[in-house]
């Protein structure tokens, strides 16, 4: 009878196990014919990989998670605004560098435009102060002291102060057209400011001052250090 064959160093390579078993069987027969019963083969099961580790050290298992960041609420602290308008994808801030009117674009330069996407909100910058029109739901009534046409979703937006309607005798920088528009749900990024779009409002910070505003059909609302001033003219101020 044959010698008893041991398949060894096969626990993790059964391709090789299976063509050593077949060269094995059809070896197994004398010259005579008599058959000779094949080696018994113990099945190998494989087993889970599971990382090495060093005597004395534990196995840890890392799992991804998503953080979640609320809407900021009204009063909410600048902390909570900022995390939550920067929790959002950004947006590429060369896209924004021009307005386009008639079809016609016109080059901003450092400037930037953008609406957002029910144009609800229409903005640009000029001169270091985001400018927004939006379209307000109760909008508010011209003052007596306040000359000229009146533009009650005129949003001036500086950092240190935020003025909400304002009498204009010409469409200003909103001359040169509309900006693209940033989606919902991300942000755009220029000089100081940071805005997220949102169906809710657009909301923008200023981190060099740490304010910030929320602008949308509902109104206007300030954060952080922005807090209710009056101005001749203006329907509605709030200043640092």
């Amino acid at each position: 009878m044959a010698p008893a064959v041991t398949v060894a160093g096969m626990r993790h390579r059964p391709g090789r196990l299976l063509a050593t078993a077949a060269l094995l069987l059809a070896s197994c027969s004398t010259p005579g014919g008599q058959a000779v019963q094949a080696p018994r083969l113990t099945p190998i099961t494989q087993q889970p990989h599971t990382a090495e580790t060093t005597p004395g050290t534990a196995t840890t298992t890392t799992t991804p998670s998503l953080t979640f960041v609320p809407r900021p609420s009204a009063g909410a602290p600048m902390p909570a605004v900022s995390a939550w308008v920067e929790a959002a994808p950004p947006a590429d801030e060369s896209d924004f560098h021009s307005a386009a009117r008639d079809g016609a674009a016109t080059p901003l330069g450092a400037d930037i435009a953008f609406v957002t996407p029910l144009e609800e909100s229409r903005c640009m910058t000029d001169a270091g102060t985001l400018s927004c029109l939006i379209d307000l739901a109760a909008p508010l009534p011209q003052p007596a002291d306040s000359y000229g046409k009146w533009v009650p979703g005129w949003v001036d937006f500086d950092g240190m102060s935020v003025r909400v309607g304002s009498s204009h005798g010409d469409p200003g920088p909103f001359a040169r057209g509309d900006g693209p528009i940033l989606e919902y749900g991300h942000s755009l990024r220029f000089g100081d400011y940071l805005c997220r779009s949102d169906p809710g409002g657009l909301v923008c910070v200023n981190f060099a001052h740490q304010s910030g505003v929320r602008m949308g059909s509902a109104g206007v609302e300030p954060f952080g250090c922005l807090h209710p001033d009056t101005e001749a003219g203006t329907g509605e101020k709030f200043t640092c």
